[in-house]
Formats: C-alpha cells, structure tokens, sequence
C-alpha cells in the first residue's frame, strides 16, 4: 500500500495561520520564563516558536502534544508564569490542534 504524501503546510492556510499565531503565543511565554529565570520552562519552550514556524503538517501536532504537555494537570506551567502569558498560548494551540484534527480527518 502505497501512503499518499502529505500535504504542504502552505496548501492548509488556516493550519499555517493558527501555527503562526501560536508560534507568536510562545515567543512571549519563552521570553516571560526566560525573563524570570525558569530554566526548566526555557527548556521546554525553547524550540517550541521555531517548531511551530516550520514544521510541516505531520510534526507539527507532535510539537503541539509537547507544548500541551507544559499544562500538565500535577504540574503545570500555569503555576509559573501569569496568565496574560499562558492562556493566550493555550487558546492558539488548541485551535491549532483542533484544525489539524479536522485535517487529518478529511484526509
């Protein structure tokens, strides 16, 4: 069986809007941890905004489930860094993930 190739990110506008969007969310979330010394966040945030720039479709829901791990229910980022930081960032990868669902589903 032959698996069809996946589609370029630009061919999705709205997956590569909402990619760009949270990529801009997590620019401000690596910069407010950086900002207050949070090596453990710095850590795991920071590929995250070049990720969501240049992933294709594939990868980027692997960077999506990574990211949402940071809003983990025991330990979350939340805890950390205000919310005009975090929230945002949530919002624009849940829609991201959301989109990419409905992709992967018309496929």
């Amino acid at each position: 069986m032959v698996r069809a190739l996946e589609p370029a990110r630009h061919e999705r506008p709205a997956i590569d809007e909402a990619a760009l969007t949270a990529a801009r969310a997590a620019d401000r979330l690596l910069d407010g941890a950086t900002e207050r010394g949070l090596q453990r966040w710095v850590n795991l945030l920071a590929t995250v905004p070049e990720q969501l720039r240049d992933a294709g479709l594939k990868d980027l829901r692997v960077v999506g489930l990574r990211a949402r791990a940071a809003y983990g229910a025991k330990d979350s980022i939340r805890e950390y860094l205000p919310a005009d930081l975090t929230e945002p960032f949530l919002v624009d990868l849940d829609r991201l993930m959301k989109l990419l669902a409905r992709d992967a589903a018309e496929r």
